[in-house]
């Protein structure tokens, strides 16, 4: 037994190890990545004041930023808060430019190594994913646990609770750990993550509006898709952040791996499911998944969904606004709504 655990430990060391190759510090503050990041940061944001005020002095801003960097004096700066309602109100907090220059620089070194290590059915804040992808997998997997409509398909549905507020800060800096050896770069992964805590809750909460946050919340989550993948064995499993699905032939079966569910994200990620968006229905009935109801042939928009679109197209009837949500419009059985929104 003692061996087997020194064999394993040995791996994960050569494991962190190799990850280190792809992942290090002199790669994310380097000149050349610190403009390669400005030029993915400036895409629609040249006209905006502060944006304008860095790149008046933008060589010497970057060189600055690379020795503060270099020199470890460097100290991530506070937020400006602001709420918006995308559909609910949330509070987004705003980095200072010089910040969310250096947020893009570490996206552009950690999104190649961990999209890798990321199960197929994670659809947020991915290259090629996103909701339309996640949407038409869940239509997939209907039909393949229902055997193309010849049997009752059960849907286990989750959502976390205040997702991004009560990411743990040591726990996600421990799981960056276990795939990042460089001790430099775990420190500035560690300014960034510190730069903010929920409201009184130290050590506790990622920021909505950092770039970061995208990246670190799929990478604090993909413990839980492997927990599902390897140790649940569950086949059929859709996760866009915060929310989740779960398809199975056998109802039972599905409570009985709820309480599994629970347990895990309490015990190791601190987590905990919101209670009133916790439900086990058939697919028949129609399930509520990222802005549809979708059913074994078919799905409608939701009806909160769609009154948002008709009250957003009131305030703005641009011909570019109704383009767009017929866009959306289009991924879904539509038609009426879509003769509304061309009339």
């Amino acid at each position: 037994m003692i061996l087997i655990r020194i064999e394993a430990l040995s791996r994960e060391r050569e494991r962190v190890k190799r990850a280190a190759i792809f992942i290090h510090f002199d790669d994310v503050i380097s000149v050349d990545n610190l403009l390669r990041a400005w030029r993915e940061f400036l895409k629609d944001k040249k006209k905006r004041k502060d944006v304008r005020e860095f790149s008046f002095n933008l060589m010497d801003n970057i060189i600055l930023l690379h020795h503060d960097l270099k020199n470890k004096n460097y100290h991530h700066r506070g937020y400006q808060s602001f709420k918006i309602n995308d559909p609910k109100p949330r509070d987004v907090h705003k980095a200072s430019v010089r910040d969310r220059l250096l947020h893009h620089a570490i996206y552009q070194v950690l999104y190649p190594y961990f999209d890798k290590k990321f199960i197929f059915d994670s659809f947020s804040c991915r290259k090629v994913k996103g909701t339309y992808r996640a949407i038409n997998r869940f239509r997939e997997y209907g039909r393949k646990v229902s055997q193309n409509n010849t049997r009752t398909v059960w849907v286990l549905k989750c959502d976390i609770r205040k997702f991004f507020a009560n990411i743990n800060h040591e726990i996600l800096i421990g799981i960056l750990k276990k795939h990042i050896a460089d001790e430099n770069t775990i420190w500035l992964l560690r300014e960034v993550i510190n730069s903010f805590h929920s409201k009184n809750s130290f050590g506790v909460g990622l920021p909505l509006g950092n770039l970061t946050s995208q990246i670190l919340v799929n990478i604090y989550m993909n413990e839980f898709d492997h927990f599902v993948k390897r140790e649940l064995k569950i086949r059929y499993y859709i996760r866009y952040a915060d929310d989740f699905v779960v398809f199975d032939a056998n109802k039972k079966y599905l409570e009985n791996t709820l309480p599994k569910i629970e347990r895990f994200l309490e015990s190791r990620l601190k987590l905990s499911l919101h209670p009133n968006k916790v439900s086990i229905c058939t697919l028949a009935s129609g399930i509520d998944f990222l802005g549809w109801v979708n059913f074994p042939n078919h799905r409608v928009l939701r009806t909160s969904t769609k009154k948002r679109m008709f009250k957003k197209l009131e305030n703005n009837p641009s011909k570019e606004s109704r383009a767009s949500y017929l866009g959306i419009l289009g991924h879904g059985n539509a038609y009426k709504l879509e003769r509304k929104t061309t009339k």
